[in-house]
């Protein structure tokens, strides 16, 4: 095979197309097309479904963009080999969080070093940000559990409270403190399956013979928190997740110690990308001083 036919194919699945694919390749679309055609003819396969002007990947595309994801990242790792000596690295740094909170700090550390680098950050459960992972959609991720996995490297952020969660006077007056045994007496906003904090509530919850379900089911922590903000329920959320919302009153459970230990993880055959060599050294930092 050609590694100009493996460049073609890579770019239009990462560009969605082949006249973007062109652009980003600065040669004509014709060639594109005729370059991806000889792939898929020398190798009797379909890689694209073209339909109606849209371009998608076949299952046998999306497995050939995993492989050539890994193999422009190696490229680009080797020629990072012979630039070892640039102070400041530069690219773009793609972050999944269940929240931001937890890598505020070394992200603005990593940034003060490598002013070059963009840095994106977005938020999701935990199985999503482990596709996404996997599926060489980020760098970078941080879940609210710890994780072990073959191919998966993680770092301890340390261990946060679950609280409850309610809107400022949905409550008695002078409350301060929830019994968890007791919960099941209000209505209760849960996030969405797939949810860290969800799974540990209902995983005590078990283990103390409770029954809670939730009167509301949310996709996604700010939307949880406007639900219960508007008197709605009661709501679940880590300690290092609150900020500073004045519409909600934060509650600790004075008969259990639930939480949650924060863990960054990446995986195991991307550790030597300078990128994210160089942020875990800014995380490493900041933990280190946390503990100090």
């Amino acid at each position: 095979m050609r590694y100009s036919h493996l460049r073609a194919f890579h770019h239009v699945a990462l560009h969605g197309g082949f006249s973007s694919a062109a652009r980003a390749l600065n040669i004509s679309q014709p060639s594109v097309s005729d370059q991806v055609r000889q792939l898929e003819q020398r190798h009797d396969v379909l890689l694209f479904s073209r339909e109606a002007r849209q371009v998608r990947m076949t299952k046998a595309g999306e497995a050939l963009f995993r492989l050539t994801s890994e193999m422009f990242e190696v490229e680009d790792r080797i020629a990072a080999l012979f630039d070892e000596n640039r102070a400041a690295l530069s690219g773009h740094l793609r972050i999944m969080a269940d929240s931001a909170m937890h890598i505020t700090a070394a992200v603005s550390r990593f940034r003060a070093s490598n002013p070059d680098v963009f840095v994106t950050i977005r938020t999701g459960n935990t199985e999503d940000l482990l596709r996404r992972l996997r599926n060489y959609e980020a760098e970078i991720g941080v879940i609210g559990n710890s994780v072990t996995a073959p191919d998966l490297d993680a770092v301890d952020l340390g261990r946060t409270p679950i609280l409850g969660l309610a809107g400022k006077g949905y409550l008695r007056k002078g409350t301060r403190a929830l019994r968890f045994r007791d919960l099941a007496r209000y209505p209760l906003v849960f996030r969405e399956a797939g949810s860290r904090t969800r799974a540990i509530v209902e995983e005590e919850a078990m283990r103390l013979g409770l029954s809670l379900m939730p009167a509301i089911e949310v996709e996604g922590r700010e939307a949880m928190r406007e639900v219960v903000a508007s008197g709605a329920g009661i709501g679940f959320i880590s300690e290092a997740e609150v900020g500073h919302d004045r519409r909600l009153l934060t509650l600790p459970f004075e008969d259990v110690d639930i939480g949650m230990s924060e863990s960054l993880v990446t995986l195991s055959a991307r550790c030597d990308v300078p990128l994210i060599r160089g942020f875990l050294k800014s995380v490493k930092r900041v933990v280190a001083q946390a503990k100090v």
